[in-house]
C-alpha cells in the first residue's frame, strides 16, 4: 500500500481553525460559569452564628493590635458593642454586623439588600457605581464597590466614604446552601485591619 501524503497547508489550516474555536469557546465557557455562580448566590441568607466569627471580638482585636484600648471591659458583652459611629462607616457596619442578606443578580449587576432595606449595588464588568442607594451626603463623597470572579469565588473591593477600604471574598459551600464571606476591613481611622469570616445559611 502507498503511504498517504500529509498536506502541510491543510494541517496548518485545521490547526488554526481549532485554535480559533478554542479561543472563542473558552471565554464563553468562563462567562457561563460566572453567570451560573452569580445565579447560585441569589436568594435570601441568614447568619450562622455558630460558624461565624464574633464581629465585636474581631474589631476589638484590631483596635488592640493597633495600640488602642478596646473599651468593652471584662464583663461587658453587649451585642454589637462597636457598631455605630459616623455615617461614612455604615457600609462597614452593614457587611460585618447585619444578620440578614438578600442577593439579586442580573449579569453584570449584583444587588445586595441588608437589614433596614439598606441597598448596595455593584457590577462585575469594571464600571464604578455608588455602593449605597442611601444618600447621606448631598454633593459629598459616596461609597462604591466593584466585583470580579476569581477561582470560583466573587471578590468585591469596596471604598467606603471615609477613605478606607474593604475586601470581601464570597464562596459557596454545602451544595450552594451556605455562603462564606471572608472580609478584610480597613477603616481609615484604624491602624490595623479587621479580619472576619461570616457564614450565612440559605433561607428556603
Amino acid at each position: 500500500m502507498k503511504a498517504s501524503r500529509l498536506d502541510p497547508a491543510g494541517c496548518l489550516a485545521a490547526f488554526v481553525q481549532a485554535a480559533i474555536v478554542a479561543i472563542v469557546a473558552f471565554p464563553l465557557a468562563l462567562l457561563t460559569a460566572q453567570e451560573d455562580f452569580g445565579a447560585q448566590m441569589a436568594g435570601e441568607w441568614v447568619i450562622n452564628d455558630n460558624l461565624s466569627d464574633n464581629t465585636d471580638d474581631q474589631v476589638e482585636e484590631a483596635i488592640e493590635a493597633g495600640g488602642g484600648d478596646g473599651g468593652r471591659g471584662l464583663f461587658n458583652r453587649r451585642e454589637d458593642f462597636y457598631r455605630g459611629g459616623p455615617p461614612e462607616h455604615e457600609l462597614y457596619d452593614r457587611m460585618s454586623y447585619d444578620d440578614a442578606l438578600t442577593i439579586e443578580y442580573s449579569e453584570p449587576e449584583f444587588r445586595f439588600t441588608y437589614e433596614d432595606n439598606y441597598v448596595r449595588v455593584f457590577h462585575t464588568d469594571g464600571r464604578r457605581r455608588r455602593a449605597s442607594a442611601n444618600d447621606f451626603f448631598e454633593g459629598g463623597g459616596s461609597d462604591w464597590s466593584e466585583g470580579n470572579f476569581e477561582n470560583g469565588a466573587l471578590v468585591v473591593e469596596a471604598r467606603p466614604r471615609d477613605g478606607g477600604f474593604a475586601t470581601e471574598i464570597y464562596s459557596l459551600e454545602d451544595g450552594g446552601n451556605r455562603l462564606r464571606i471572608e472580609m478584610l476591613i480597613q477603616p481609615l481611622s484604624f491602624r490595623e485591619p479587621i479580619e472576619l469570616v461570616r457564614y450565612f445559611d440559605r433561607v428556603d
